[in-house]
């Protein structure tokens, strides 16, 4: 298997992975989502959890797989902010669950480069 071909279905596991996680416990995500934005927290996090797993199903099939890569950066740059939010609401909790919190930030970064790297991989192929 293709190295390229490997990285993205690694996405999409991680996609789906996350997608899933979203429905069978979703109140660690309710804590992330911002109070700024309309509707209930339950919505939001089901809402990004059938959002990642439309992208990992994007993102595997060779078909999609350039539009998934990029819808999955922007995905990923508009959730930052929850992230921003969550390790906000940990500033006080212990130093492990606040480095935990603030880590991944940084985090962010990499998954947007990974996503945008197999939505270019696939340009070639579409």
């Amino acid at each position: 298997m293709p190295r390229s071909e490997r990285s993205s279905l690694l996405l999409a596991g991680l996609l789906a992975t996350a997608g899933v996680a979203h429905f069978a416990t979703p109140r660690p995500f309710e804590a992330t989502v911002p109070r700024a934005l309309p509707g209930s927290p339950r919505t939001w996090t089901y809402a990004s959890g059938i959002a990642e797993l439309v992208l990992a199903a994007g993102v595997a099939l060779p078909r999609t797989r350039r539009v998934a890569g990029l819808a999955t950066a922007a995905f990923f740059v508009g959730v930052f902010p929850a992230n921003v939010k969550f390790a906000v609401d940990q500033r006080r909790r212990p130093a492990p669950r606040k480095a935990a919190a603030f880590g991944r930030l940084p985090l962010q970064l990499p998954l947007v480069l990974w996503a945008r790297s197999v939505a270019k991989s696939a340009e070639g192929r579409s």
